[in-house]
């Protein structure tokens, strides 16, 4: 695990204006074993699961839609948090530019058990 010391509190906004690559989350901070992460998404990620990790979005801005198997979808306006299940497929869908914030345990890979060419690794998201 790659370790990186983090201020004691940090301005959000300021945090999602440093993002400049959709789909690229930056870890702004660490708690237990937690990362909190911001991202800016717009359009879909890719199918993918976390088989020992929950993950928990919190939409600051825009909209997000949580696609999963068997074709349910849960629609997340402007301050809405949700929680995916640990071993649940799941593609996150923006069709408009919107940020997150996600909190994550610091074993989480960003695009679980699939690789990518958007998946970047914890030493990227810590840039």
């Amino acid at each position: 695990m790659l370790e990186k010391s983090f201020p004691e509190s940090f301005d959000l906004i300021a945090a999602f204006d440093a993002v400049r690559e959709l789909w690229s989350p930056r870890i702004v901070a660490r708690f237990n074993d937690q990362y909190l992460k911001v991202a800016k998404l717009h359009g879909e990620l890719v199918w993918h699961k976390h088989a020992d990790e929950d993950e928990l979005f919190y939409v600051v801005r825009g909209h997000l839609q949580m696609q999963y198997e068997g074709g349910r979808t849960v629609e997340l306006a402007e301050g809405a948090m949700h929680v995916v299940p640990r071993n649940t497929m799941h593609n996150p869908l923006a069709v408009d530019e919107c940020w997150v914030v996600l909190i994550e345990t610091v074993t989480t890979k960003h695009t679980g058990d699939v690789e990518s060419p958007r998946t970047k690794s914890i030493a990227e998201q810590l840039e």
